[in-house]
């Protein structure tokens, strides 16, 4: 029987999944009514982004296993690749 990743990712073919991925830097800022989390980890230099409705645990120094889609965002006429995050557990 498939899990629930497996699932995801036979249904969008952009979808990545990474395990065991150190965490060194977590940030939350709250928006109008969401807060944004931006995860940085460990021998990558794209942050990681999530949405959540309340506050999330601290995740410095945790690992995690997590399901994303790569994403550009423009800043400053700028263009920056983002990974937008769908799921994401303590490992």
């Amino acid at each position: 029987m498939k899990n629930e990743v497996d699932k995801l990712l036979e249904r969008h073919e952009l979808l990545v999944h990474s395990e065991m991925k150190r965490v060194v830097s977590h940030v939350q800022r709250q928006t109008t009514s969401w807060i944004i989390n931006t995860v940085m980890l460990a021998d990558c230099s794209t942050p990681f982004r999530f949405k959540r409705k309340k506050r999330y645990r601290d995740l410095k120094g945790a690992y995690v296993n997590m399901t994303y889609y790569p994403s550009t965002e423009t800043i400053g006429g700028i263009d920056i690749e983002v990974m937008n995050v769908v799921r994401i557990r303590i490992a």
